[in-house]
Formats: C-alpha cells, sequence, structure tokens
C-alpha cells in the first residue's frame, strides 16, 4: 500500500543544509497500523508530511497505492490527498463551525452535494461516539471529544489512508485509550491502513502490528511489535521499551540491592504461553533453588503476552548453570544482571 525507496529530505537555507531524513525505506501492508517512534528532532513528522507530499523528497520515490506521489503534477496530487486522511496533535479545528459543520468542511471543498454531505457527516458522528454533540462548538468539548471531531473529519472523503500526527499527545492516559480504541475500530471496521507517529510505546504496544524506530533522520529498527519488544536491538529501542516494561523501582534495587556472596539477579523473560505456567514453581521444586522475587510484570501485544522477572538467587556456580539450562530449555530467556561470587 505505502512504499518509501531510498527517501531522503534536506532543508536548505542561505546558510546551511540540515539533512532531515537520510534514505528511508518503508514497505506498509494495506489495512495495517503501522507505528513510528522516535523522540522530538527524530524526523518522524518530516517522514510523515512526505507521506502525503505536504513535503517533498530531495530525492527518492513515494508509493501510495501503485500511484508514485512525488511525480504527480499539482491536480493530480489535489486528487490523490482526497484518499490520505490526516489527525493532528491539536485538533486544528475551526473554532467558528460546529462538529458537524467541521466534519462537513472537506466534503464541501470537493464539492459534495449537500444531500450527501449531510448524510456523511451522519454517519461519521454516530461512528465517533458524538452524536449528543452535533450542535456543539470546539470551545464545549473535551480533549479527547475535539480529537474525535478530527477523526471524522479526516474519514470524510473515504481515505484508504489515515495518518496520526502525536494525535494522543495531548490527551490524558485513559483519554488516549479511548482513542486509540477507535482507531482500532476503524481499521477493523473500514481496513483503512494507518500510520501512527508517536513518541510514546504505549501507543504503539496498544494498537501497532509492526513499528519503526527512527532518530537522526534514519530507521534504525524494524519489525513486528512483539519482536521488537521481546528482542530490542538498537540502544535507543531499549530506552523506549523500557517506558513500558520496566519500572524505575527495579533499576534502583537492581543496583543498590546488597548482595551476599554466591548471589545472582537474574532478568528472566518470557514471551507466548511460557508468560502463563508455572515455569518458576518447576524449577524450585525441580532444583531446590531458593528464589528471592524482586519485580516483575506482564504486557500484553497483538494478543501475545510477554513478561520479565527479576530474581535473587543465592547458590553455586554449577546450581546457577544448571538452573540457566533448565529455564532455557522451558524457552525462558535468561540473563545473569548482577553477581557477587564466592
Amino acid at each position: 500500500m505505502i512504499k518509501l525507496h531510498k527517501v531522503k529530505k534536506i532543508f536548505k537555507s542561505k546558510t546551511q543544509e540540515v539533512v532531515a531524513l537520510k534514505e528511508i525505506n518503508l514497505d506498509i501492508q494495506s489495512g495495517a497500523i503501522y507505528g513510528i517512534i522516535g523522540y522530538s528532532g527524530a524526523g518522524k513528522s518530516t517522514l510523515i508530511r512526505l507521506i502525503n507530499m505536504l513535503e517533498r523528497p530531495t530525492e527518492g520515490e513515494v508509493w501510495i497505492d501503485e500511484q508514485r506521489m512525488d511525480q504527480l503534477r499539482p491536480e493530480e496530487l489535489r486528487k490523490a490527498r482526497q484518499g490520505i486522511g490526516m489527525i493532528f496533535q491539536h485538533f486544528n479545528l475551526l473554532w467558528s463551525r460546529t462538529v458537524a459543520e467541521n466534519i462537513a468542511f472537506p466534503l464541501e471543498i470537493a464539492g459534495v452535494p449537500k444531500k450527501e454531505i449531510d448524510q456523511r457527516v451522519k454517519e461519521l458522528i454516530d461512528l465517533v461516539g458524538l452524536t449528543e454533540r452535533a450542535n456543539a462548538y470546539p470551545s464545549e468539548l473535551s480533549g479527547g471529544q475535539k480529537q474525535r471531531v478530527g477523526i471524522a473529519r479526516a474519514l470524510a472523503n473515504n481515505p484508504k489512508v489515515l495518518l496520526s500526527d502525536e494525535a494522543t499527545s495531548a490527551l490524558d492516559p485513559k483519554t488516549t485509550d479511548s482513542i486509540l480504541e477507535l482507531l482500532q475500530e476503524i481499521n477493523k471496521r473500514m481496513g483503512i491502513t494507518i500510520i501512527l507517529i508517536t513518541h510514546e510505546m504505549h501507543v504503539i504496544q496498544k494498537i501497532c502490528q509492526r513499528v519503526a524506530v527512527i532518530d537522526g533522520g534514519e530507521i534504525v529498527e524494524e519489525g513486528p511489535v512483539l519482536e521488537v519488544f521481546t528482542h530490542p536491538k538498537q540502544e535507543i529501542t531499549k530506552e523506549f521499551v523500557k517506558q513500558v516494561t520496566e519500572h524505575q523501582r527495579t533499576k534502583e534495587t537492581i543496583e543498590h540491592l546488597p548482595l551476599d556472596k554466591d548471589s545472582f539477579i537474574l532478568k528472566c523473560t518470557f514471551v507466548g504461553e511460557t508468560a502463563s505456567q508455572p515455569i518458576i514453581s518447576k524449577w524450585v521444586q525441580t532444583l531446590g533453588i531458593e528464589v528471592n522475587i524482586l519485580e516483575g510484570n506482564i504486557q500484553y501485544v497483538q494478543g501475545a503476552s510477554y513478561g520479565s522477572l527479576y530474581i535473587q538467587v543465592q547458590t553455586s556456580e554449577a546450581k546457577l548453570k544448571e538452573s540457566i539450562k533448565f529455564l532455557e530449555s522451558c524457552q525462558v530467556e535468561v540473563e545473569v544482571v548482577q553477581s557477587v561470587n564466592g
């Protein structure tokens, strides 16, 4: 559905050149919910603006639905953009228009007959759960309601692609979850390809199937969300994953916990079925090990569970090796994160 091939973007001024994107390659399947995560200044907003051609690439190709966007003439591009919806961090609503009038605006621009506009607006208001607020103005709405109007407006022209640029970062956690659930429902019901730009790993975890990590204008890591969560390769990816998988107390416990001799702290990582099996109990019973669980959590991504336990063990080197072998035979990944040998 969406393909970026060797895309590069350079912003030029009289005194310097700023390379915002460096040879980006992405392939996003039709009907996917795809996340692009990065810190401020990483290039993610520039990237999303290249997809709908609000910015043109300095080099490379941008394809949407087998149409090369960067080679379209202005009139062709205007038509192609009707197939791309956009939702924004700060809503971008027209404050002098009601909810219904905001949603109708792109249809009016497209020259759709009024009867069809009225029908489409009603459908979209119902879809986003604002039936009772059709005649309200943006100033009378909560942040979550404003974003629902923004989503409805983005869907007005029946787009094939929906771009979300930090659409939940101005919202509280509960409202964020409700907006993400709405986007997930829209994706399932309408089959729209959704691209989420964010700096919050919770957003990726909640609804995305694949994720690309962008840093310094480059895609440094990409893959299925569960794979990236459980086996992050780059340091920046590990930082993002820690947003939702580790608590600060874990780090402090590990760094400051006094250990006796022949004592070890293990990080045990569980994925899929192993996360719901009594493996630690079997380990203790089988090898006669005494353990102290310091911290643990289970997360859920795309219907699969994964999690980690930090465990303190006081035992011999030989018994430790035997324990690691047992745990790994149960499909548990084991890392020795701290030790005090006798």
